[in-house]
């Protein structure tokens, strides 16, 4: 909260992603993958060319100064710095284009080399070692944009919207969410101490977190009394369209007409999988969502593929808060401007910005963020989120009471109408 292999977390350039990693312990913030995943896409083209314009020589030069006299301090340091026979290596090259992402001060874009890389692939398969939340950079504070549920992260008490102020002690000030996510990730039955500051609180708390497998529950779904279906999505994975087509089909049989769409504390996923979703309530051609390139490149438009199997009886509502990012406001935004559903509970994360994956060699990418998201209104999805139609707030306390106010809120608009 990213679709991978081009995975545009969104696409190969259809793989695009909404970004937020899975605290495999530790993948970081809302995400969109369009593989097309919402958030990323992955771009396998390549272009060497070195631009006319700017000149590189600074780098070189600089390069070969390190290379004939660099002296490590092994002195100074419990454990002498390994380098080659060479003088510096290829570790450097990782840590120029790791410079070079960052100095664009965006919290979306940044290098992976090979171990980073491989974490960010298989945190997008729904299961993984760590503390299952997502975590991105928000007004320059590492943020938590969602606990998953049933994860260590959720039953240690982590919140969507807590500031995570150092991992094992080190301050995450200035820290981007590449860093994050591998300071925060480890084996299953390790802890990871968290740091972290919440609205309301004085001070920060101390958080000890122990890793586990993370087995994700996509989709799930339950009855309300009155005849009312619930579908939960927790993430937009590539799974989950069939999946969730499974559960309408459920829900179509019930004979039930008023449905429920839980969206809270999704942080996103593949683009492609909230357009396929979406497609169940929208006529074909429908704009879902734009893809704003600035003029980079032309902008690309998604539509509803049209499955749009229900009439004017369906009622539904989307229940959002601020652990909903990328593709479940893009999914949500969509529906509530086509006046198929209303949302309920408090507004989304806001992440309205595209990345693409771009492999460098076979073992790393760089994710950048390459396009602004435009709704149906051709708004760009606003940073503070989307404001519900209804606002109404829980706690986990009243959920596990069986009170969960926004649950209740929900299904007085349905039975409102």
């Amino acid at each position: 909260m990213y679709e991978h292999n081009g995975k545009r977390f969104l696409s190969v350039r259809s793989a695009t992603f909404a970004a937020v990693f899975f605290l495999v312990a530790g993948f970081g913030g809302g995400y969109l993958i369009s593989a097309h995943a919402a958030d990323i896409t992955i771009n396998v083209s390549s272009d060497n060319a070195q631009p006319s314009n700017v000149d590189f020589s600074p780098v070189w030069k600089a390069w070969n100064i390190l290379n004939e006299n660099f002296v490590p301090d092994a002195v100074a340091t419990s454990t002498p710095i390994a380098t080659s026979t060479a003088g510096i290596d290829q570790t450097e090259v990782w840590g120029m284009i790791t410079g070079m992402a960052d100095s664009l001060n965006d919290p979306y874009t940044f290098f992976l080399p090979p171990q980073q890389n491989t974490d960010f692939s298989s945190s997008m398969s729904g299961s993984f070692a760590g503390v299952g939340m997502q975590i991105d950079v928000k007004n320059d504070v590492l943020t938590v944009v969602s606990p998953l549920k049933g994860t260590p992260a959720e039953a240690a008490g982590i919140k969507s919207g807590d500031q995570i102020l150092s991992i094992n002690g080190v301050s995450t000030s200035g820290m981007d969410v590449n860093t994050a996510v591998d300071d925060i990730r480890g084996d299953a039955g390790t802890v990871v101490t968290l740091s972290i500051m919440r609205d309301g609180w004085s001070a920060p708390q101390i958080f000890k977190v122990t890793r586990a497998v993370i087995n994700v529950p996509i989709v799930t779904t339950s009855t309300q009394s009155g005849g009312i279906y619930v579908i939960a999505v927790s993430q937009f994975t590539s799974n989950a369209p069939d999946l969730f087509r499974t559960a309408l089909r459920s829900f179509v049989t019930s004979g039930d007409n008023k449905l429920i769409l839980d969206l809270r504390g999704n942080p996103g996923g593949y683009l492609d999988a909230a357009v396929d979703m979406a497609s169940w309530f929208l006529p074909s051609g429908d704009v879902v969502v734009t893809e704003d390139y600035d003029g980079h490149a032309s902008n690309i438009i998604h539509r509803s593929l049209g499955y749009n199997i229900f009439n004017n009886n369906l009622k539904m509502v989307i229940l959002v808060d601020q652990g909903s990012a990328s593709a479940s406001e893009i999914f949500a935004d969509a529906l509530r401007y086509y006046g198929v559903a209303k949302l309920v509970g408090t507004h989304t994360f806001g992440k309205g910005v595209v990345q693409e994956l771009f492999p460098i060699t076979d073992t790393t990418s760089l994710k950048v963020t390459v396009a602004r998201w435009l709704g149906p209104d051709g708004l760009q999805i606003p940073h503070t989120g989307i404001l519900p139609d209804v606002t109404a707030t829980t706690s986990d306390a009243a959920i596990t009471a069986g009170q969960d106010s926004q649950m209740q809120a929900a299904i007085k608009v349905l039975n409102s109408n």
